[in-house]
């Protein structure tokens, strides 16, 4: 197992993307090999982190997969000089029911693969107080070791030693501060991070981020705390199965998510991938035995995919005879109707009768578990899937055959069932694991 760091922070929205990448560009620029991974099931930063690497990331997730997954995944750093893992919300921040092998906590994949963590502290409107909130998430959980922290939003040179000296006062590593430089924020979108693909200047931003940090903070000494630890890895790798051997896969801007292990799985189990736009009105590839629409925005696009006539009719006329799944946004290009942000209505493929709606948006968001009571391309009747839902809409007919029985993490029953009709499936999750 790689020496790695693990990226965290009290809470979301403090500078961890930020820190993550300017972190593993500076040391790239040094010669490094960096590998990035992703704690939880945010589907944006991965792309940002192979951005700033040049190496593929992908995600970890302690409620969804087991241990043996986890190290398999990792695995893939074992080359590499160096591994951050970028942790999502705040440290400990979890669900309430433990999943497979944790809640999903940051706090899991630390102490699972033995990567210590450096903390991002803001102490804006705060000096000395923001030392304690550190302390106690480096005593909160035995296990979980803290290297140090990172200091963001620093006010001043005053404002920056009363933080100092309250941290060395209770042992806790300061690498260093960045005072405030809004230069370097990522921009921000309805979902979170935009995608690293749609912007053409991210490397730009990364350089500066890498520029900044390597002038506020002591990479060489945030380096040699990194530490490891050996996991035993599943011998079978991942515990997926492609959706068929052929598959026609939707990808574009309106297309965009799916999670890079299940591809890489895919391909591991024999799978050809063919790509398709929508947006540029071209149908599946004929020869593929199966096709899958995954996440992304076609909100933002519904109308140029309600005008694409070719790529409708192709979708259409290939499920006719053979099986079509599409994931959330994928789910609802499937539908009859999507609505967008104007209330304009927006005639779909008509697969399925389902009809969403973004004039008033709605958060949908957190993990699925899904007892398959309908075959879908992959998956057998009784199948348990492990997945993540994440998106604004709002159902306003969901009429087809419910295609599974869902629940959240503390088995509250959830509506958005997906829907199957004829060879067309869909479902509002996008699928992380099934259960072994």
């Amino acid at each position: 197992m790689p020496a790695g760091l693990v990226i965290s922070a009290p809470a979301s929205g403090v500078g961890k993307t930020t820190l993550t990448l300017a972190l593993a560009r500076a040391w790239r620029n040094r010669g490094l090999r960096v590998q990035c991974f992703k704690s939880g099931p945010d589907y944006i930063d991965p792309a940002f982190h192979a951005a700033a690497t040049g190496r593929a990331s992908v995600n970890v997730d302690s409620w969804a997969m087991d241990r043996a997954t986890i190290a398999h995944l990792v695995g893939r750093g074992s080359d590499a000089d160096i591994v951050l893992a970028e942790g999502s919300m705040g440290l400990f921040d979890g669900v309430a029911a433990r999943g497979v092998s944790g809640t999903g906590a940051t706090a899991d994949i630390a102490e699972m693969l033995g990567w210590p963590v450096v903390l991002v502290i803001d102490p804006s409107g705060q000096a000395q107080t923001a030392a304690a909130i550190a302390a106690g998430l480096r005593d909160y959980r035995a296990g979980v070791r803290l290297a140090g922290v990172v200091l963001n939003r620093v006010a001043s040179p005053r404002h920056e030693d009363l933080v100092r000296r309250a941290m060395n006062d209770i042992g806790i590593a300061v690498f260093g501060a960045l005072p405030r430089h809004a230069e370097i924020s990522l921009p921000k979108r309805h979902l979170g991070l935009v995608q690293a693909e749609e912007q053409a200047e991210i490397g730009e931003l990364i350089d500066e981020a890498a520029r900044f940090v390597s002038e506020h903070v002591d990479l060489d000494a945030v380096l040699r705390s990194a530490a490891a630890r050996s996991v035993p890895s599943a011998a079978n790798g991942l515990n997926v199965t492609p959706p068929g051997q052929r598959i026609a896969l939707a990808r574009d801007a309106a297309f965009s998510f799916v999670y890079p292990h299940m591809l890489e799985a895919w391909r591991a189990a024999g799978a050809e991938i063919s790509t398709f736009s929508p947006l540029a009105d071209e149908a599946p590839d004929a020869s593929a035995d199966v096709c899958w629409l995954p996440g992304g925005y076609p909100e933002l696009h519904a109308g140029k995919i309600a005008a694409n006539a070719r790529f409708r009719s192709g979708l259409r006329a290939f499920a006719e005879t053979r099986p079509v799944h599409g994931e959330c946004g994928g789910y609802m290009v499937l539908g009859t109707a999507l609505t967008d942000a104007d209330g304009i209505s927006h005639e779909m493929t008509g697969l399925l009768g389902l009809e969403t709606s973004f004039a008033k948006r709605r958060m949908h968001l957190g993990y699925r578990l899904a007892a398959l009571a309908a075959p879908m391309p992959g998956h057998q009747v009784g199948a348990r899937l492990r997945g993540h839902e994440f998106h604004y809409s709002t159902i306003v007919a969901q009429p087809d055959t419910p295609l599974a029985a869902v629940h959240d993490a503390t088995g509250a029953v959830i509506a958005e069932t997906g829907s199957r009709r004829g060879h067309a499936t869909g479902t509002f999750f996008h699928l992380i694991a099934e259960d072994r």
